[in-house]
């Protein structure tokens, strides 16, 4: 199990709507941190959620390290009782915790949706990573998500808990030369093939960016929607949308 020290640093934020006495634990991506997702912590506490927002140092520790972050906000959720514990994270977040869940994993496990997770890397990393740049400004867990057979994330294996994907199909202006290294559809940093997850219970494909595919309104109700159902509700148009 991944080594928790002393007292946790998060918080619950309590379900501002009801009370469904289940908790979502929320895991931002690579350089950024927890007020990117502070949209979607709003929008669960929102519909009776309990939330724990959860930060880490994403760009100066690997993701061995940062999985210790993630394993104190799952000790502070388990010491609560809630009957479910489910996990919505965003890119370099659900690589953290799938390889926090190769050692710890709740008695109570719920849902899990992953946000433009680079399940088997990116083309970018590979082409840019040994720019001093990019690990001055990504640090080494960012130069761990190479497509290599043998990098962190296509070591992870399959998922092993009930598992919804959903991952964005055209890129933010900023990103268009990223956009460009990346083979086939992408959202600018990550292929819409390489989120895919072996295992995974439902994926959906929407026409949003990397970097603010959390705070779009369909993505919130999708996140939603497979927290209760264990499914996105499917709007077949355009083969946008794959289960």
């Amino acid at each position: 199990m991944n080594k928790v020290t002393g007292s946790s640093q998060f918080k619950i934020l309590p379900p501002q709507n009801g009370e469904k006495d289940e908790c979502v634990i929320l895991l931002h991506g690579l350089a950024r941190s927890s007020r990117s997702m502070k949209k979607m912590a709003r929008f669960f506490q929102q519909k009776g959620y309990a939330a724990i927002n959860a930060g880490y140092p994403s760009t100066t520790l690997p993701v061995e390290k940062c999985a210790d972050y993630l394993a104190q906000a799952i000790h502070l959720a388990s010491s609560q009782n809630f009957s479910r514990i489910h996990f919505i994270t965003h890119s370099l977040g659900g690589i953290v915790l799938r390889y926090t869940f190769r050692s710890q994993v709740p008695d109570n496990i719920g849902k899990v949706v992953m946000l433009s997770p680079p399940n088997h890397g990116s083309e970018i990393v590979d082409t840019l990573g040994s720019w001093k740049l990019f690990q001055w400004i990504n640090g080494p867990a960012g130069q761990q998500l190479t497509t290599f057979h043998d990098s962190i994330p296509n070591t992870l294996g399959a998922a092993i808990a009930s598992t919804g994907i959903i991952t964005g199909d055209r890129h933010a202006f900023f990103d268009k030369w990223f956009s460009s290294l990346i083979k086939g559809d992408n959202d600018g940093k990550v292929s819409v093939e390489s989120a895919r997850l072996e295992n995974m219970r439902d994926f959906l494909v929407v026409h949003e960016s990397h970097p603010f595919i959390m705070n779009a309104q369909s993505v919130l109700e999708q996140s939603l929607y497979f927290i209760q159902h264990g499914r996105f509700y499917q709007e077949r148009q355009a083969g946008k949308i794959t289960s």
